[in-house]
């Protein structure tokens, strides 16, 4: 492979696409520094800010999902899979890529489907535990996929799957070397323990709620919380953050700080919270969100379980089962030191750089 390679990424939709394609790109980027890096992403989606933000050119296809409810959004679905699947060709014919990377999302569909006629080496990034279905149809023409979790074959050819793990922020290395910095940073009393609450970027509004119940519990029980609401839900509760013992925010820019501050987390299971929490190694309860495809939240979350390396709370269940569990887990110090010790083992620090020797591999091959 030379210093002029050309890559496209196609991924988006959410976070858990865009990310681990932007770690990518970096990994390739530090490299190949003069490598030519093309991301599609799908228009009107948040790929196309945050992709430029990361210093990456960007293309959008008119392209969206299939909606689960009859809608009248779905008649317009054939179109603009055809529109797309043109646009596509076009982008691939113009940039000549050496090979295109998929990491799951509306965009990455067409764009592999066309890159896999054109007989351009592909590569699958699946995140979670339960294949996409944009993913599952692109694994007959992709020459490699690499997953984040083991025993994926019921989905992909076995021959082609490389167990890599999920690109995370590398700043989650050295967590443990943060405490004192953490609790100085969000003003904390080391004496406490505290319990870092994520609902995700935009908010889950069952776990707010789940919080604000329980305040008053979280008080009496000497806990201090590092409470990130999500910018949808902020100014509802941003009035606990007059607490002394409540730290409220809308997103938090310095997760590596807040991991490092936490003595346990409450969290959703999106594919790359899973993949950073196993890092961090803090124990963990997951509140998955019912509201994705497949449920693939509530599978993520208990394939950590399924190793004692978590405790799993449905939504439907809070109410009669968080006081229950969650009080009486953070009086037992040997199971959060079990908890803790058997989800460090699920770790990949190094998932990046193994999907990028993995793209290296496939190019060698097709030379």
């Amino acid at each position: 492979m030379n210093n002029q390679l050309r890559v496209i990424i196609s991924g988006g939709g959410t976070g858990g696409h865009i990310f681990p394609a932007i770690s990518i790109a970096n990994e390739i980027k530090l490299r190949y520094p003069t490598a030519d890096i093309l991301f599609v992403g799908a228009q009107d989606r948040m790929e196309m800010q945050k992709v430029p933000e990361a210093g990456y050119k960007i293309e959008g296809l008119w392209i969206s999902g299939i909606q689960r409810r009859l809608t009248t959004k779905n008649l317009l679905f054939p179109v603009k899979l055809v529109k797309s699947l043109w646009k596509a060709r076009d982008i691939i014919k113009r940039f000549q890529p050496d090979v295109v990377i998929g990491t799951g999302g509306f965009a990455s569909g067409p764009l592999l489907q066309m890159a896999n006629r054109e007989n351009i080496p592909t590569l699958i990034q699946e995140q979670n535990s339960y294949a996409g279905i944009t993913n599952k149809l692109l694994a007959k023409g992709a020459n490699t996929i690499c997953t984040a979790y083991p025993d994926m074959e019921r989905y992909f050819p076995a021959e082609k799957i490389v167990l890599t793990g999920n690109p995370v922020r590398q700043d989650l290395l050295e967590v443990d070397k943060k405490r004192e910095e953490a609790l100085a940073f969000f003003g904390l009393d080391p004496e406490m323990k505290t319990v870092l609450i994520l609902g995700g970027s935009l908010g889950a509004r069952k776990i707010n709620q789940l919080v604000e119940d329980n305040i008053r519990e979280f008080e009496r029980n000497e806990l201090q919380l590092i409470w990130q609401t999500g910018k949808l839900y902020y100014e509802e509760y941003e009035k606990y953050d007059d607490n002394l013992n409540v730290r409220c925010f809308a997103f938090l820019e310095r997760m590596d700080l807040a991991y490092a501050a936490a003595d346990i987390i409450i969290s959703r299971a999106g594919a790359g919270t899973v993949s950073e929490l196993c890092i961090v190694g803090k124990p963990v309860v997951f509140i998955p969100s019912p509201n994705v495809a497949e449920d693939h939240q509530t599978k993520n979350a208990m394939a950590v379980a399924e190793n004692d390396a978590a405790v799993v709370l449905s939504e439907s269940h809070l109410e009669q089962a968080f006081r229950s569990i969650f009080f009486p887990l953070m009086d037992s110090g040997d199971k959060l030191e079990n908890m803790s010790r058997n989800i460090k083992k699920l770790a990949k620090p190094f998932a990046t750089s193994n999907i990028v020797n993995e793209v290296e591999k496939l190019l060698s091959t097709m030379k």
